[in-house]
């Protein structure tokens, strides 16, 4: 398998891309040449097959979706309370809003998991340790809250996501900064009413 770094990045680049749009059937090595504008062969160089390919988007979705480290410090500069909650998973929203094809290319890839055993296999444990690791965060960080909290709101938010990405005009009359910070209040102890 070739090495170079940057090609791998932007043939997994344009993989994203094509499951986006054109869904799991139409993710194949000849689509990801195409989509990254690269010789024919050039994604069967460097993935063994379509299973390590889908391995691999999930890592660089997990990648692309991570917040900018100094504007996430920036953020934190902030009391760490119910506010910053709301703004933390405001940010989330607009970071789904800004990658909308890596959120679509998961969305992808939990159907395909639906249907290859090994790949759920991998998406559970890749989104297990991305949940622990958000509620490790979370509680670190000395957000209001506990383990339950940070589920709960994870939920909340993957619904949100799921619908602003499939089905915009369902919540299109709905303000999105108001349902965050519903769901904020009413999730955190202490925190009943809207």
């Amino acid at each position: 398998m070739r090495q170079n770094p940057a090609r791998r990045t932007a043939l997994l680049d344009a993989a994203i891309e094509v499951l986006a749009r054109e869904g799991s059937r139409g993710l194949t090595l000849r689509a990801v040449d195409a989509e990254a504008g690269v010789p024919t062969g050039t994604a069967s160089n460097y993935f063994a097959n379509r299973a390590e390919l889908l391995r691999q988007i999930t890592d660089r979705t997990h990648e692309r979706l991570t917040p900018d480290p100094d504007a996430l410090a920036a953020t934190m500069r902030a009391p760490a309370g119910r506010e910053l909650v709301v703004t933390l998973l405001e940010q989330l929203l607009e970071r789904m809003r800004a990658d909308r094809s890596s959120h679509l290319a998961m969305l992808e890839l939990r159907l395909e998991a639906t249907r290859r055993p090994e790949l759920r296999t991998d998406l559970t444990r890749s989104f297990a340790t991305t949940l622990e690791n958000n509620i490790s965060w979370h509680l670190d960080s000395g957000l209001p809250g506990d383990r339950t909290t940070v589920l709960l709101l994870y939920l909340g938010m993957l619904g949100m996501i799921v619908d602003d990405l499939t089905v915009p005009d369902l919540l299109a009359t709905h303000d999105h900064h108001a349902l965050i910070e519903s769901l904020v209040a009413r999730t955190l102890p202490g925190g009943g009413g809207a």
